[in-house]
């Protein structure tokens, strides 16, 4: 490439400077030609601005005034920054040093590629999938989300077996390439979704403004997962809610009349099968996503543009089956027993 475009790799940082002592490093270790490195502080308590300050001098800080969660801050953070290329980057997250050319190269080639993802293995675990994105995400037509080498909770191993570059439905937050101008195009994060599965929405709103969304495992980093948000009925909530709030913003009619109340159905049983195994905070969660969605189904909204709802078959990153009939009752762990050839 005879002139390589301009990237900023932007770290959201929220209470987390043990993670920038750890992983900051390989970051600025980076060979990419044209690149700025920005951490967009999120209103921490901690010294991590401070740190920064201190040790490295050369990565630009923004400081925000309030936390404003994942989707938020980064709204906030990248209206700021002036690049052709973002590449959102959790704080938990080692990079290698050529993790970003091969992504920009790809990106480069295929104008109608908005956003990407390298592959994403577990830090504690280098030869296994980590569990937000592996390599690349898919969706089932009932929207629950998995990846290629990530079903509900059982990872596998990677032996190679997704190294071939393919769309997706949806790119983790987690190490997310995007293109500047796709990203303010489709109005970036839902910030209303605080966090957790606001990518997906976003990835889908590409789509439906026909973008296309890749996973490119020639680059590969290492997340440690759940650094930021720990578990708990927040987290529970939040992904309950945000879930089902993105059904009811995609959806055609014709799908969201069926597809939300048997979601309701199925999040019950998983709340009442909870409540009888003891576990009060899950079935609360639950409630509090359900009432936040019925409370406000006719304000939720569609969000910036006025792209077509198409029907979910026809996007890519799509699984036809059900993905609970399949992984429950039928017993498929892996991502190519239920997605044949992808």
């Amino acid at each position: 490439m005879q002139q390589w475009p301009s990237v900023a790799v932007v770290i959201l940082n929220y209470n987390g400077k043990k993670f920038l002592e750890q992983f900051l490093p390989s970051v600025m270790a980076s060979t990419y030609e044209h690149l700025q490195v920005v951490v967009a502080d999120n209103a921490s308590t901690d010294d991590s601005v401070s740190f920064l300050q201190r040790h490295y001098p050369s990565v630009s800080v923004l400081q925000l005034s309030e936390n404003t969660g994942y989707a938020g801050g980064y709204n906030n953070a990248l209206r700021q920054i002036n690049s052709q290329y973002y590449i959102l980057l959790n704080s938990d997250v080692a990079v290698t040093p050529h993790w970003i050319e091969p992504v920009i190269v790809r990106m480069e080639a295929n104008q109608k590629i908005a956003a990407a993802q390298p592959k994403l293995l577990a830090f504690h675990e280098p030869d296994a999938f980590e569990y937000a994105g592996a390599a690349g995400g898919w969706i089932d037509v009932l929207g629950y989300p998995f990846s290629r080498g990530r079903i509900m909770d059982n990872t596998e191993k990677d032996a190679g077996q997704y190294n071939e570059a393919a769309p997706i439905f949806w790119a983790s937050g987690a190490a997310l390439f995007v293109r500047a101008s796709a990203f303010h195009e489709v109005g970036g994060f839902d910030a209303r979704f605080f966090a957790h599965q606001e990518e997906i929405d976003f990835c889908w709103r590409l789509q439906r403004a026909g973008y296309q969304v890749w996973c490119f495992p020639e680059s590969v980093v290492y997340h440690v997962g759940g650094g930021t948000l720990p578990k708990g009925q927040r987290k529970l909530m939040l992904n309950f809610r945000n879930n089902l709030w993105m059904l009811c913003k995609h959806l055609p009619v014709r799908e969201k009349i069926w597809k939300i109340p048997l979601r309701f159905a199925l999040d019950g049983i998983f709340a009442w099968k909870s409540l009888l195994q003891g576990d009060a905070s899950a079935w609360l969660a639950v409630v509090k996503a359900h009432l936040y969605i019925v409370c406000r189904f006719f304000s939720l909204g569609d969000g910036k543009g006025n792209w077509p709802k198409l029907p979910m078959y026809q996007y890519h990153g799509v699984a036809l089956q059900w993905l609970i009939i399949a992984y429950f009752l039928r017993q498929k762990k892996r991502f190519s027993e239920i997605v044949a050839h992808k």
